[in-house]
């Protein structure tokens, strides 16, 4: 799995917070007393990243992925983005976890890396399965600035670079479009000039018959 440098700094953020020392209160169950006390969480490398774990019982993956659409659900709301669709499907947002995935496919095809974007998101069926672990590696060095979200100055870099790329574009075009005219416009000469020298040679010829 390769991660943006984004993601590993946001990943790594979250373990920081989730095993931190804190201040705990539970009740004795014997007792009914209530203990305050201060703890560290044992960190075990097999831990699900985003399960807390409060007792001895393991986390349920298909509980934590409800848990977690609820609760991008309450940020979307917070922050005034969590629309619903239209029509008969009202109850779906119009941003959902989904489209994380749908933006790295899009963005990774668009680049002209189709058969990659088909591996990167699971599909199977693409070459890159039977690909070196490098070549892949060198690949996403390659796409990773345009799966980043938060570096906006990166952003608007590549913004600039594209935008640059487009106005290079349209004025090869416009000059291709130039010559291409400049040819039309020397070859309707050439062929004018040919009519008046064929005009010219059948009336030499002409004259020539008649004399």
């Amino acid at each position: 799995m390769f991660l943006t440098e984004e993601v590993t700094h946001q990943l790594n953020s979250w373990l920081s917070y989730k095993y931190r020392t804190r201040r705990v209160s539970h009740r004795v169950n014997l007792t009914g007393k209530t203990i305050t006390e201060i703890r560290t969480p044992d960190r075990n490398e097999s831990d699900l990243i985003f399960a807390m774990y409060q007792n001895t019982k393991t986390p349920n993956p298909v509980y934590l992925y409800t848990d977690f659409c609820c609760a991008f659900g309450k940020t979307l709301d917070r922050m005034n983005k969590g629309d619903r669709e239209d029509g008969n499907n009202q109850r779906r947002r119009k941003i959902t976890l989904h489209s994380f995935r749908l933006f790295v496919k899009t963005t990774i095809s668009d680049l002209g890396y189709g058969d990659y974007s088909e591996w990167f998101i699971g599909h199977s069926g693409s070459t890159y399965w039977t690909k070196k672990e490098s070549e892949k590696a060198e690949l996403f060095s390659k796409i990773e600035p345009y799966l980043s979200f938060l570096n906006v100055h990166q952003l608007e870099r590549q913004g600039a670079d594209i935008q640059t790329k487009v106005e290079e574009l349209e004025e090869l075009n416009q000059s291709l479009r130039h010559r291409d005219k400049v040819k039309d416009d020397a070859i309707a000469q050439l062929s004018d000039q040919l009519v008046s020298l064929s005009a010219r040679l059948q009336e030499i010829e002409r004259r020539q018959l008649t004399s």
